[in-house]
């Protein structure tokens, strides 16, 4: 791609990388998509570790993290060495809960639109350590940014260990105020830790900005990294005390340290993570999220109008869209998930099904490769899902 000249986006990028376009893909947001520039730097690092292990993992791959937490840092308006790479958000969260010291009485704080593995974490920590957890309220579709601050800020107390709040919520799609809820935490003197899952490459993170303690992010998915790169940002002075999940050997020689090293792994996807964001600002950087962005609000209210059901997070100025479904009969996340299953595999489409109280919804990514059609070839799709679902019923 010659950088100098306007890149069509849309069908006419898609050889940029290896999916198969056989298939209907609008769900950029659950694993990313990687493109072919990005994986060939990952195999020439790849190429280089395994030319000579030892030399690689003790005298190149110290400096090359770095470098690469630099890049990633200068994206993300931080400082590299306040960045460590870890496999997945989810990893980072893991690591954050699993550090702190709770004990009987104290609450860690959630909301209603947690990501799934993170509330688990949180409970099972607070289930250890006979803390409890605390719900502040984020119903879906009607959830308003100043009741959520007002509410959260009602539940701050001397009890209170830890918030955890979403920059995106991945089950409903929503910006959540994020700067606000730190300035409220941090008033209160309640450290937070933000899960920016599918924050970096969707919306501009500024990390100095919204000043929280800790904010975790894939760069796996919007930043279309290669799989397993994601990052751990810890405020200077919430650094100390801070573990990965796996203690190795720097243990208590300092958060870089620790986190750098946590045995023999592959990390060659941290390492082509300069190379994604070349990438990512090749395609446009911030003109590509709003493109990106302008496209779902497309999808989703055409969808909307198709189905004659609500567009549920329209106000939210994201690149995925939430879309209520005419689905007859009880929800459940059984339901959902089954539904999803055939979806891929009976009709080729890749979109995930969500289940809330209200119904069933659908959430679909706009990314550089996708275009209006799509989600038309979509609406088709789901009208022969829902179809064969109430005959079936």
């Amino acid at each position: 791609m010659d950088g100098s000249k306007t890149i069509a986006l849309g069908a006419a990028i898609r050889p940029e990388w290896p999916l198969d376009w056989g298939k209907l893909t609008v769900n950029h947001g659950a694993y990313g998509a990687t493109p072919r520039c990005v994986l060939a730097v990952q195999s020439e690092w790849r190429d280089r570790m395994e030319a000579q292990p030892s030399i690689f993992m003790r005298s190149i791959l110290p400096g090359a993290l770095r470098a690469s937490a630099d890049a990633l840092a200068a994206f993300l308006n931080a400082d590299g060495q306040d960045i460590a790479f870890v496999d997945n958000a989810t990893t980072g969260c893991n690591a954050v809960l699993r550090s702190l010291d709770f004990g009987p009485g104290d609450e860690i704080v959630l909301h209603g639109q947690i990501y799934g593995a993170v509330g688990k974490t949180a409970r099972y920590v607070a289930g250890r350590t006979g803390a409890r957890i605390v719900e502040a309220p984020l119903p879906f579709p009607d959830g308003d940014a100043a009741a959520f601050i007002e509410g959260l800020a009602g539940l701050l107390n001397e009890r209170t260990k830890l918030v955890i709040v979403d920059h995106i919520t991945s089950p409903s799609a929503m910006v959540l105020p994020v700067q606000a809820a730190a300035r409220v935490c941090r008033d209160a003197g309640v450290p937070l830790l933000v899960d920016g899952a599918h924050g970096p490459g969707q919306i501009e993170v500024d990390i100095r900005a919204i000043d929280a303690d800790w904010y975790v992010g894939n760069c796996h998915k919007w930043l279309a990294a290669p799989k397993g790169c994601a990052f751990l940002w810890a405020r200077r002075d919430r650094q100390a005390g801070l573990h990965p999940t796996t203690i190795s050997h720097g243990f208590k020689q300092g958060f870089l340290s620790e986190f750098d090293w946590t045995g023999t792994r592959d990390a060659t996807a941290f390492l082509a993570i300069e190379a994604a964001l070349a990438f990512h600002e090749k395609l446009g950087g911030a003109a590509l999220r709003e493109r990106n962005a302008d496209l779902a609000h497309q999808a989703g209210r055409l969808l909307a109008a198709h189905f004659g059901t609500p567009y549920g997070n329209e106000a939210h100025p994201v690149a995925m869209a939430m879309v209520r479904l005419p689905f007859a009969g009880a929800t459940s996340a059984e339901r959902a998930l089954a539904l999803r299953d055939r979806l891929l595999d009976e009709f080729g489409c890749d979109a995930p099904l969500i289940a809330h109280p209200d119904g069933i919804w659908v959430r679909v990514s706009a990314h550089a490769y996708n275009e209006i059609v799509d989600y038309e070839k979509l609406a088709r799709i789901l009208d022969r899902l829902i179809e064969t679902d109430r005959a079936g019923a």
